[in-house]
């Protein structure tokens, strides 16, 4: 078998002194990528000259022109002679050196179309930080097909661009990434290639750092805007299901998580879970509210920018 060709995309926003932990992480990777392409937001630090120091190839657009979807698919655009595309984010940080070349192993099963890595909770995480990636990215690897809708709901589709990998003759099959969604712009593609047979592959063996300490409101402001892309994108919770199961499942989780550190976790927790569920559920009815009041409870400001 031919050796597959591979791109790693980045898209970047002042990166500042993260940027060179994740160079760091890319510099040990055994498995190099063919190219390194940083779509930068006008970045006002050193984040471009940085990458151009490390032989980075930067395409910089303007802050409002980025959007989760349309960003990705230029990048796709951009390259030439790729197999694989892998993307990441900047906080998103390489520490094992066999991360790269595990995900891109997964492409060695011809009908998987797009691979996701385990998301490890960064050094210093707190609990609600840890469970979250704990509960969301297990140890064990797994295939995704359309088949396991019925007993995995709408987490046969589930990904994350923070650390994702597609073929690209799969990609362009499904029309590539949409573009103009407000999240889960990986969701979108993963579910369509579910629908067009190719299968998703969860590979633990391909590790990141990557995890966020949100606050109360900032979960409020997430689960938000993930409703207002599941009430725009319909068919993919009339086809997949609806993301009540697994959040129930969530939620019993990190109870039994946080009880067994310590009790006094509990009220935050339950009021955590109770923000989620207001979030998600306005989102979802977000076409009966106002652009001012939906820009104010969306953590996705500028998407609201252009009338949305």
């Amino acid at each position: 078998m031919a050796r597959l060709r591979f791109a790693v995309v980045i898209p970047t926003l002042n990166a500042g002194t993260q940027w060179q932990d994740w160079i760091a992480g890319m510099r040990i990777q055994q498995q190099q990528p063919d190219t390194v392409l940083v779509i930068d937001s006008s970045s006002t630090d050193s984040t471009v000259t940085v990458a151009l120091q490390e032989g980075y190839r930067v395409h910089s657009i303007s802050r409002a022109e980025f959007n989760h979807g349309r960003t990705r698919q230029l990048a796709v655009e951009l390259l030439d002679d790729i197999d694989i595309v892998v993307m990441l984010t900047q906080d998103a940080i390489l520490l094992d050196p066999h991360s790269l070349g595990n995900l891109v192993s997964s492409f060695d099963n011809e009908k998987v179309g797009v691979a996701y890595g385990r998301q490890l909770p960064r050094h210093g995480a707190g609990m609600f930080e840890a469970h979250a990636r704990l509960f969301n990215y297990p140890v064990q690897s797994r295939l995704q097909r359309l088949e396991d809708a019925p007993m995995m709901g709408l987490k046969t589709a589930y990904i994350s661009n923070s650390y994702a990998a597609y073929r690209v003759a799969a990609l362009h099959e499904v029309g590539g990434f949409p573009d103009h969604v407000i999240v889960s712009e990986d969701m979108h593609v993963a579910a369509r290639m579910l629908l067009a047979g190719w299968m998703v592959h969860y590979n633990a063996e391909a590790t990141v750092e990557h995890s966020h300490c949100y606050t109360s409101l900032q979960e409020f402001q997430r689960y938000f805007d993930v409703g207002v892309f599941l009430s725009r994108e319909e068919w993919i919770p009339e086809r997949f299901g609806k993301p009540g199961g697994e959040g129930r499942r969530f939620v019993m989780s990190e109870l039994r998580y946080t009880g067994l550190k310590g009790l006094l976790m509990l009220p935050m927790s339950i009021l955590r879970s109770g923000l989620k569920y207001i979030g998600y559920n306005l989102g979802m009815r977000e076409k009966h509210l106002l652009i001012s009041l939906k820009k104010r409870m969306s953590m996705q400001k500028g998407f609201w920018s252009d009338g949305q």
